[in-house]
């Protein structure tokens, strides 16, 4: 069972044949881990264990969820070789980011040249961040200098204003405080599919690593990103 709706699905499906060969690694499937074609081989990454998932998000129910093959932090993959993946997926999973462009960064580094990353992001205008304003380019930057640590509360606080509903000050402050301490994995940037290609646009140059947008389309409430490595 997974929570991405068939016609989605579809489309994912799609890109993955034409666009993923060779070995590569999925970070955070959970329940909807793409499907991809014989020429592709997968592994899964997480940070943590699929029991150890459903404890920290009671939320997840009954679904059932990818058992991840490496046990590790998808944003910076400190166990995958530099230049060893023909692909990485990332699907959901840079809005959990708290800094996207070390993301990236690291991603870019682990793909081989002609390497491909398969990035989808919930499209803010469909989703519970509707009242959430759209993260700056610099605000990212300002995050790849300490790996967000001065935006933090701020991100956990806006969580628990504009998805949470707390008006309330005290109230809205003391839900921030106890998702922060237990690090819960919030929404900390937001993009429309506008927003999220300019980024993508603007990364490239910041980070010096050349990089073609090879596809780019809306799917449904979420869009999708095919970069390649050049």
């Amino acid at each position: 069972m997974t929570s991405i709706a068939p016609a989605m699905q579809s489309v994912r499906r799609k890109l993955a044949a034409r666009f993923l060969e060779g070995n590569g690694i999925e970070i955070g499937a959970l329940d909807s881990p793409l499907p991809v074609p014989a020429k592709a081989h997968v592994r899964y990454v997480d940070r943590v264990s699929v029991a150890q998932l459903r404890a920290y998000y009671p939320e997840l129910g009954d679904r059932q969820l990818t058992e991840p093959d490496v046990i590790e932090d998808g944003e910076r993959l400190p166990t995958i070789a530099s230049g060893s993946l023909d692909f990485i997926i990332a699907n959901h999973m840079l809005e959990h980011c708290e800094n996207p462009l070390g993301t990236l960064r690291t991603h870019l580094d682990r793909v081989r040249n002609g390497g491909v990353l398969f990035y989808a992001i919930p499209d803010k205008r469909q989703c519970f961040d509707q009242a959430r304003p759209l993260t700056a380019f610099e605000h990212r930057v300002d995050d790849d200098a300490d790996g967000g640590v001065q935006s933090r509360w701020s991100h956990y606080l806006e969580w628990a204003v504009h998805v949470n509903g707390l008006s309330e000050t005290v109230a809205a402050e003391e839900n921030a405080r106890e998702n922060m301490s237990n690090a819960y994995s919030i929404h900390f940037h937001v993009w429309d599919p506008a927003a999220f290609r300019e980024l993508l646009r603007s990364a490239s140059e910041y980070l010096g690593v050349p990089f073609a947008i090879e596809h780019f389309t809306e799917n449904g409430s979420e869009a999708i990103a095919i970069l390649r490595k050049q």
